[in-house]
C-alpha cells in the first residue's frame, strides 16, 4: 500500500526505508521478477543518488517515490495507491505516472485512488466512481466520458458553459 501522505520512517535513510519493507516481503508472483533495490533504483534513479539521505530531506516527489518503492519491496500482487499525485508538482507527477506502466508490466496490478480524473483515466484500464460508499459508474477508461464521471461522482448532471 502507498498511503496518502506517504508515511515514511523519518530519521531513516532512503535505503533503510526500502529495506524495512523487504523484511516483510511476500513471495513474488510466479510470473514476475522480484523487486530489489537495484530494480527500484532503475525505476527511480534519483533514489539511488539519494540512498543515504534521511527521507525528511527529500522533496515531496522523491518521498512519494520512496513510498512506492517501499510498497514494491513487499513483492505485492496488487499495489494500492492513495492519491499519489496529491501536493506534487506537475513535472514530478508525470515522472511518477510514467513508471506505472512499468510496474503493471512487471506483473503487479494497481488500484489507484486519484483526485485527477483525467490523469487516472489515462493511466488505467478501468474506472470506478463511488458516491457515498456506492459504486455509481464502472467502465473501460477509454470509453467512459468526463460527463459520465461528473454525473456519477456528484450525483447530478453538470452543464459546462
Amino acid at each position: 500500500m502507498v498511503p496518502e501522505g506517504r508515511r515514511l520512517f523519518r530519521g531513516m535513510t532512503v535505503e533503510d526505508n526500502l529495506k524495512v519493507a523487504a523484511d516483510h516481503a511476500g513471495e513474488p508472483a510466479p510470473s514476475s521478477s522480484p523487486w530489489t533495490l537495484e530494480r527500484l533504483y532503475d525505476l527511480f534513479p534519483i533514489l539511488a543518488e539519494r540512498r543515504v539521505q534521511p527521507v525528511e530531506n527529500l522533496s515531496g516527489g522523491q518521498q512519494q517515490m520512496v513510498a512506492i518503492g517501499r510498497a514494491l519491496m513487499t513483492q505485492p500482487k496488487l499495489l494500492l495507491c492513495g492519491e499519489i499525485s496529491l501536493g506534487l508538482a506537475p513535472k514530478v507527477i508525470a515522472e511518477i505516472y510514467e513508471m506505472l506502466p512499468v510496474i503493471r508490466q512487471s506483473g503487479t496490478a494497481i488500484l489507484l485512488v486519484e483526485q485527477d480524473v483525467a490523469l487516472a483515466s489515462r493511466s488505467s484500464d478501468r474506472v470506478y466512481c463511488m458516491l457515498e460508499g456506492r459504486i455509481t459508474l464502472t467502465g473501460k477508461s477509454s470509453e467512459v466520458t468526463r460527463d459520465e464521471i461528473t454525473q456519477a461522482y456528484f450525483g447530478v448532471k453538470h452543464e459546462v458553459g
